[in-house]
């Protein structure tokens, strides 16, 4: 037999002792409560108790150059109705894969164990307390303007800075319970984020929500760690906001000193699709890595949105970007049902609002529910801004709103539909 013949004998034997697929490991996910929706990478793949065969070289190094390897990064989204999802990256990597030569061949990720129990928390446990947000009024009623030292005086309590396993940045208090405001891309894989606050207490926050779409999670603090309630920031609309205002930034820019100041105007407000979506405030603020999650703050003390990133390009200088404070508003609206987008008091499950008080009855006068129940697992869109999946009860203002359901594979459901004030509609469309 000829000797090339012998050697293509000798790999297809190779091959068959050592498949690909060989020594195959199950990945496990568990939640507490069980039944929890499982998305791998954005795609429902099944509930809880979830398990799934993987080839072996997905949870270890590969032996060989033909082994089965893992080539993304790989995150999880548990979510279950009632609950405050979890987003968690379940792989470590990239490591590079090396010829005998010493060159790198590829790539490849790790699955970092193969069970992740999941522990859910009730969202009615977690988004307690109230929101405090200002609206436009044709400038009637709008709070007195600070001086720049009382504005960083009164502000900087409620900043604080936030680490995680392999990075830090900024973020912000928006309820006196605990909830913190900061970037999506400083929470994503991270189960918890030391914060320090600018009187230098430590404290532990639990990630509780990562959005799927804008660069925005959520963390809690618990107020029995603190010492009484915690300072927190109030809201302003991009209604709010206007082009040449002055505003400051309060962060932790990294190898600098922490709880800085920088001030600037704000240069633009609008879209802008390169940033990613939603509503962008571009300011000549100077924003720096470790600024990300920080408030960007009117001359009054009010964050109009959240620094999230600046324009790195050569010959450019002086542009950065805020996400809007509207943008962040829509997401708390998931937790904090009663709220409207324009009264000042956005109150949360734990503490509704009061029947007797004068400022609140409107609020509710001019909201109706929607609910959706099938089908289940399709993203709900409400005037273009993603607002959560079905099964979802959805309180809205009484107006007229588009509403877009998206579901994998199939054409986009479209309805316009009126809300009326304290109505109750069920959408429940079967072929969107």
């Amino acid at each position: 037999m000829p000797s090339r013949s012998k050697l293509a004998l000798c790999a297809a034997l190779f091959l068959l002792a050592c498949p690909a697929h060989a020594n195959a490991n199950k990945l496990h996910i568990t939640s507490t409560p069980p039944g929890a929706t499982v998305e791998l990478d954005g795609v429902v793949v099944g509930t809880t108790p979830f398990e799934k065969d993987f080839p072996g070289g997905y949870f270890h190094r590969p032996k060989i150059a033909l082994s089965s390897h893992l080539d993304h990064p790989v995150v999880a989204r548990i979510s279950l109705a009632g609950y405050a999802t979890k987003e968690i990256t379940l792989t470590i990597g990239p490591s590079n894969w090396h010829s005998l030569s010493g060159r790198v061949q590829w790539e490849y990720w790790q699955f970092k164990s193969d069970h992740f129990p999941v522990e859910l928390s009730r969202m009615s446990e977690t988004f307690t307390g109230g929101i405090t947000a200002e609206v436009s009024h044709g400038g009637v009623g709008l709070r007195p303007e600070l001086s720049l030292e009382e504005l960083v005086s009164q502000a900087k309590p409620a900043v604080v800075f936030l680490k995680g396993l392999d990075k830090s940045g900024s973020g912000f208090f928006v309820t006196g319970t605990g909830v913190i405001v900061t970037n999506a891309h400083l929470a994503r894989g991270e189960e918890t984020l030391l914060t320090l606050l600018s009187n230098g207490q430590q404290l532990e926050a639990k990630v509780v929500h990562i959005d799927p779409d804008l660069d925005i999670a959520l963390a809690k603090v618990e107020v029995a760690s603190a010492k009484g309630e915690f300072p927190h920031l109030t809201l302003a609309d991009a209604s709010t906001v206007h082009q040449g205002e002055n505003v400051v930034a309060i962060g932790n820019p990294g190898d600098a000193m922490l709880f800085s100041v920088t001030k600037g105007i704000v240069s633009a407000v609008g879209t802008f699709p390169s940033a990613g979506p939603g509503t962008w405030i571009q300011t000549d603020t100077p924003i720096n890595p470790g600024n990300s999650g920080g408030p960007l703050l009117n001359s009054r003390g009010e964050v109009i949105g959240i620094n999230t990133q600046k324009l790195i390009k050569k010959n450019v200088t002086g542009i950065g970007f805020a996400l809007s404070a509207s943008d962040l508003l829509n997401v708390l609206h998931r937790f904090y049902p009663n709220a409207a987008p324009i009264k000042e008091q956005l109150s949360g499950p734990a503490r509704p609002l009061p029947q007797e008080s004068t400022t609140a009855a409107p609020a509710v006068e001019s909201v109706g529910t929607v609910i959706f129940n099938k089908p289940e697992g399709a993203e709900i869109l409400i005037d273009n801004m993603f607002v959560g999946k079905i099964p979802a009860r959805i309180p809205l203002s009484a107006t007229r709103h588009l509403v877009v359901i998206k579901v994998s594979g199939r054409a986009d459901w479209l309805r316009f539909i009126t809300v009326l004030p304290g109505s109750e509609v069920t959408l429940n469309p079967d072929s969107p």
